[in-house]
């Protein structure tokens, strides 16, 4: 595919290229790595709705299934709604993108990225980003970038950039980072239990790997961008500025906002608002203003409000200082039925996790369609209810920020999970947020950690998480002359302060993290700061955690399946599954338990029950059918075979109008006709015998050419009362099936 400007940048096999395909677009890339190809473009509206006072900024990535040379599955062979997968692209490339657009620019930015070539070696995400950062530099659209991405792992103590799918498998770290020439603008990942120290080094090479990226992206801009358009900002007009900043000054709004629960704290602003709003009806009019002026002037004014007693004397709206944690609250075992629930509380946000457990089939299957893992064994769920923020609003499914949320969770809980060998379950955690005001991602991981440790899951070590917030002060152009970190955020501080800083781990390292800003980059002098800060922190949480279950309980729930594992010879795997599944289907539905082959071909059996009838009389068939019967292959056929004359105490595996099919060793059955279930004359076969039930039979023919096998229960009961009648047994020494 022939472009008119190529731009490679040495050492990251990545290549930009522009200037023949999406023309009419304002910017249009195309990204190869290796041979991942993604088309990224970007558009910007001319003019904006009446009354928007917000940025509307959509980033959307799509896998194309013809890409990796695949249709797509299931009955609609087109692609549908966007995966998991594309939704946590897109939130990547959305995030370190939208602080650096113009304050007041709020024209409608689309992005929109293509995957056209999987090589199933090098994944796209990292192309998305690199891709969005060029097709803006080149557009008309006003934007503070360039900006690079990289992905750094680490290989034997030795970090690399841009690993493939292949080396990340032998990585103990996985951190996606964002930045421009001089500062960090976006980092998310996980690490196995990664020192701070360790941490802050990889930091350091991901900010010199992206300077050769910024530098290529530089170059194509300076071959093709274009001039960047004028745009109207948005922003208050000064009559509605002066009148509301004399009606509501500044002392009023931090009085409405320090000392109050949430609730008040909104409501208090309300009020002020709506008198500003009275006053500039009475001043200027009807339809003098709008509430844009309204909107915008009060996002000002508490911006100020909530960080100037913060940089002043480290002291906050809630009363607490930079460093303390709002009140914590753990508690286990919340809920009767379930296989693990604990509920985690911090301040107002408060968090219910619930942890379920079920046989490794229930491993979710993933699409692999750029190479990676095809299945997931421990799945976290994230739901935020409109309840959660106290309003009546939408009820619908999972939303970007819910898979988002959800992502982060999962991935910081993962690294501290059992080996699969060890623990041979598949694990899902709900987190459902009962009350948000700040960091219910964190809250998450926290009760999350619980709930697995309530379940019995051996986890490696108790996990918390803590998100750390930033107050600064700058001059006119920008850069800061005066910062704080900050513990625990609200919401508020949130959503006014500059930074959201999410890191979770152990008392020996990290384990997953994720940083957002709202300036245009973050010092690491103050990154190094927040690092630490969020170490403390979650030291402190874990003291509590681990006060209300120091340890993950001895045993699973009642209510949990049971799993036994057992070994078999590789080459009876095919003897156990049977033609077409038939033996392994016949065994789980006579016996209810549940049989899994590990996928490996290494003869691992794992069969689960909560009933131990179920579980005895499972692994008693497998091992009379692959413990020592049958060659290589299979060859023995199962169980010994069924002799003529003999009593069997067998199983009903099939009923039909002319009789039923009884399994009298494993592997081996023969047919009891409808005429011979009793001495007397039976009108339908279920009227004497169940699926599934045990009852004996005596073998009364075996044809010599075919090999099917005549039983008689009639005959059984006859031979058996007469043993009974002299004084033998009450029943023969037969094999039963399940020997």
């Amino acid at each position: 595919m022939k472009q008119k400007h190529n731009v490679t940048v040495a050492g990251l096999n990545l290549t930009f290229s522009t200037g023949s395909i999406a023309q009419l677009a304002g910017g249009a890339v195309n990204v190869n790595v290796g041979e991942t190809n993604v088309l990224v473009t970007a558009c910007a509206a001319t003019t904006m709705r009446p009354g928007q006072d917000f940025f509307p900024l959509t980033c959307d990535y799509r896998d194309k299934y013809a890409a990796a040379g695949r249709f797509p599955g299931g009955y609609f062979k087109r692609e549908g709604r966007p995966s998991e997968r594309e939704i946590l692209i897109s939130r990547l490339c959305d995030r370190p993108c939208r602080p650096l657009f113009p304050e007041g620019f709020l024209n409608e930015v689309q992005i929109i990225g293509t995957l056209l070539s999987a090589d199933l070696v090098n994944d796209s995400d990292i192309a998305m980003v690199n891709g969005a950062s060029a097709a803006l530099a080149i557009s008309d659209i006003p934007w503070n970038g360039p900006i690079g991405c990289v992905r750094v792992a680490l290989i034997e103590d030795k970090f690399v950039a841009n690993p493939t799918i292949e080396q990340m498998y032998s990585s103990s770290l996985d951190l996606i980072y964002v930045g421009n020439a001089k500062d960090m603008l976006m980092i998310e990942g996980s690490a196995d239990q990664i020192t701070e120290e360790k941490f802050i080094e990889a930091l350091a090479f991901g900010h010199e790997s992206i300077q050769p990226i910024i530098t290529a992206i530089k170059e194509l801009t300076v071959l093709a961008g274009k001039p960047k358009a004028t745009f109207k900002l948005v922003g208050a007009t000064p009559e509605a500025r002066a009148i509301i900043e004399r009606v509501v000054p500044a002392e009023r709004v931090s009085a409405a906002i320090f000392g109050f629960e949430k609730n008040v704290r909104s409501a208090n602003v309300k009020k002020l608002k709506d008198e500003a709003k009275t006053a500039l009806t009475a001043e200027l009019g009807e339809g003098k203003f709008t509430d844009v002026d309204l909107n915008v002037v009060f996002e000002d004014l508490q911006y100020k409000a909530y960080r100037a007693t913060v940089l002043a004397k480290g002291v906050r709206s809630d009363h607490r200082d930079a460093k303390a944690l709002r009140p914590l609250e753990a508690q286990v075992g919340v809920l009767p039925r379930v296989h693990g629930s604990a509920m985690f509380q911090r301040g107002d946000t408060q968090n219910i996790a619930i942890v379920t457990l079920g046989p490794t089939k229930e491993a979710q299957d993933m699409d692999g369609l750029t190479g990676g893992a095809k299945s997931k064994s421990f799945i976290l769920h994230y739901n935020f209810p409109p309840f959660s923020v106290g309003e009546a609003g939408r009820f619908i499914g999972p939303g970007r920020r819910e898979i988002g949320h959800g992502a982060l969770a999962e991935r910081s809980l993962v690294p501290i999970l059992p080996p699969e060998d060890a623990f041979p379950y598949s694990i899902r955690v709900v987190s459902e947020i009962m009350a948000s005001n700040g960091s219910t991602s964190m809250a998450s991981i926290c009760g999350g950690c619980l709930a697995l440790m309530d379940a019995g899951v051996p986890i490696i070590a108790p996990v918390a998480g803590i998100s750390c917030g930033l107050m600064t002060e700058m001059d006119a152009h920008g850069a800061i002359t005066k910062w704080t970190t900050i513990t625990d955020i609200l919401g508020e501080e949130d959503h006014f302060g500059d930074m959201d800083f999410k890191v979770a781990g152990t008392t020996k390292g990290i384990t997953g993290f994720q940083l957002d800003l709202k300036i245009n980059g973050l010092p690491f002098e103050i990154a190094k700061t927040a690092i630490f800060q969020a170490r403390d922190a979650r030291i402190e949480i874990l003291k509590v955690m681990l006060g209300s279950l120091p340890a993950p309980r001895a045993g699973l729930s009642q209510y949990a399946p049971r799993i036994q594992t057992i070994q078999i010879d590789p080459e009876k795997i095919g003897l156990l599954i049977g033609p077409g599944g038939k033996t392994i289907r016949r065994i789980t539905e006579t016996t209810g338990a549940q049989i899994d082959i590990a996928d490996d071909d290494s003869g691992k059996i794992f069969v689960y029950s909560n009933n131990g009838e179920a579980m005895n009389r499972a692994l008693a068939e497998i091992d009379g059918l692959c413990g020592g019967g049958g060659g290589p292959g299979g060859g023995g056929g199962g169980g010994a075979p069924i002799e003529n004359g003999k009593l069997y105490n067998g199983r009903i595996t099939g009923i039909k109008d002319f009789g039923a099919f009884v399994e009298c060793t494993p592997g081996k059955e023969g047919l009891c006709h409808i005429s011979e279930l009793a001495d007397f004359r039976v009108r339908r076969t279920e009227d004497v015998v169940k699926m599934g039930e045990m009852i004996w039979v005596k073998c009364i023919g075996i044809d010599e050419r075919s090999g099917k096998v005549r039983l008689s229960r009639k005959a059984a009961m006859k031979e058996m009362e007469g043993q009974n009648q002299g004084g033998g047994q009450a029943a023969p020494a037969a094999p039963a099936p399940q020997a």
